[in-house]
């Protein structure tokens, strides 16, 4: 084909060049508003932050970094820490992580591996489908049903089996620390499991027949090889897991408790970030009150996106590699 006159070869101006490789104004145009749109969740979030920094102004005046590191929390005398709630909130969400991560993997790995083909879809949107359940219902159905069983069953038979540890020691009250766990460990499953599953059906094939030809069994070849080529993606869907229970609030609220308190004990009841803030934001009538509480929302704010920022860079590492690569 005959190339074209030089003079007839349009010339592109060079402030298009950001934009791309393309001389039509069309394609310019729409990558130049696909770009604005995504800046503009960008500049959402340095909104959000930049408006909660401002109006925790007071708080950090007041407390500095001791807002972090006290536990008094009295808002008559205008006394306020942070310490129970961030206890509260690391350790039933790592609670809960302990008991999901398992159970996720376990059957990210049944559906991937395991399965069989008529049963893998109905199974897989069973358990996609608990994380359409609203978080108030899950509080309501913990109320009603997983308290009295923690209080009544469970608690007891940990007191009287493991109660010489610190952990399992105190009256069985069914509204604590354990029973918000477990109900965030309810609700972190389907998300945990449908990123652990993306994450192993991301695994080259010729890895796994590699594995077969020379010998190995299914096990030995899930344990050797897909599982450690996986290793990035399913500790950042943990990771995804672990952002997701730092951030529930209606759920939890609901059967944690609601105590400022710090307590070695799992039965005791606990205070979280989140609950506070959705308990006593609109009770909070002095300055300094509504301060302490948007500080504590700057914080869990920060958490949440540093931990989602570390998980999804992880899991695209595993997305990224190419076929036969390696972590």
């Amino acid at each position: 084909m005959a190339s074209q006159p030089q003079s007839l070869v349009r010339s592109r101006p060079k402030w298009l060049k950001p934009f791309g490789s393309e001389v039509n104004w069309g394609d310019a145009i729409f990558r130049a508003l696909t770009l604005l749109f995504g800046l503009c969740v960008v500049a959402i979030l340095g909104g959000m932050a930049l408006q909660m920094l401002k109006a925790s102004r007071l708080s950090l005046q007041a407390f500095g970094l001791g807002f972090i590191t006290s536990n008094a929390w009295n808002p008559i005398q205008d006394q306020f820490g942070a310490l129970p709630f961030i206890f509260g909130t690391v350790v039933s969400s790592l609670l809960a992580l302990s008991l999901a991560v398992p159970i996720s993997l376990g059957i990210a790995v049944f559906l991937t591996e395991l399965c069989p083909a008529w049963l893998k879809n109905p199974v897989a949107f069973l358990i996609e489908l608990l994380a359409a359940v609203p978080s108030v219902v899950y509080g309501l159905w913990g109320i009603f049903a997983l308290a009295p069983w923690m209080r009544e069953v469970v608690e007891p038979a940990l007191a009287s089996t493991l109660g010489f540890l610190p952990l399992f020691q105190g009256p069985s009250q069914g509204f604590g620390m354990l029973t918000g766990a477990v109900i965030l460990a309810i609700m972190i499953t389907p998300t945990i499991s449908a990123v652990c599953r993306e994450v192993l059906n991301a695994v080259p094939g010729a890895l796994r027949e590699g594995s077969y030809a020379l010998g190995a069994t299914r096990w030995e070849t899930l344990r050797t090889v897909i599982l450690p080529f996986a290793r990035s993606g399913l500790v950042g869907a943990s990771i995804l897991g672990l952002g997701r229970a730092l951030g529930e609030t209606m759920a939890i609220t609901m059967v944690i408790g609601n105590r400022p308190e710090i307590s070695s004990s799992l039965f005791a009841p606990s205070y979280t970030m989140a609950s506070v803030i959705a308990n006593e934001f609109t009770e909070a009538t002095g300055d300094l009150y509504l301060s302490a509480l948007s500080e504590i929302g700057f914080l869990l704010f920060v958490v949440t996106l540093i931990l989602n920022i570390i998980a999804r860079a992880l899991v695209w590492r595993v997305a990224r590699l190419p076929e036969g690569g390696r972590l």
